[in-house]
């Protein structure tokens, strides 16, 4: 039997690499992914499609994981994710409860604040609007022309 923290950092490993394949591998056909209060996804196709569409539209993802503690087939987490695109970064506090049966994750849960995930997702969208428009000037700045 594989021992449950090691699939859940397996499985958080992969997602931070956006190899989705691999990350899946490590999930039952059953699995059950709730981003708590929102409706759970259910079943192997419904957490892929998830998955591959923060792949599609995200460039990195990191998941810090300050704890782990593992109870049986329960393993709790509690980290800082942060998702990106381009120069768009948001970074909040995740705790997570993933259940491991057969070496393969069920359920997996996650509780955040989803006013910090809210605030932290303007910060970045403000953070991303400087860096364009500071590209923007430097552009128009290296071309003279364009202001004459």
């Amino acid at each position: 039997m594989t021992d449950p923290k090691t699939v859940v950092t397996g499985f958080l490993q992969a997602l931070e690499e956006l190899d989705i394949d691999r990350a899946l591998s490590f999930v039952a056909i059953d699995i059950v992914y709730q981003n708590v209060p929102l409706p759970p996804a259910r079943g192997l196709s419904a957490v892929e499609k998830q998955l591959r569409t923060m792949a599609r539209y995200g460039s990195g993802f990191e998941a810090r994981t300050h704890h782990i503690a593992a109870d049986g087939p329960i393993v709790l987490t509690e980290r800082t994710d942060v998702l990106r695109r381009g120069a768009w970064e948001a970074e909040f506090w995740v705790c997570g409860t993933f259940e491991v049966r057969d070496g393969r994750i069920v359920l997996w849960r996650d509780y955040l604040d989803w006013t910090t995930f809210l605030a932290a997702s303007a910060k970045g969208a403000g953070k991303a609007a400087v860096a364009g428009a500071k590209s923007l000037i430097g552009k128009y700045r290296a071309r003279p022309e364009l202001g004459r």
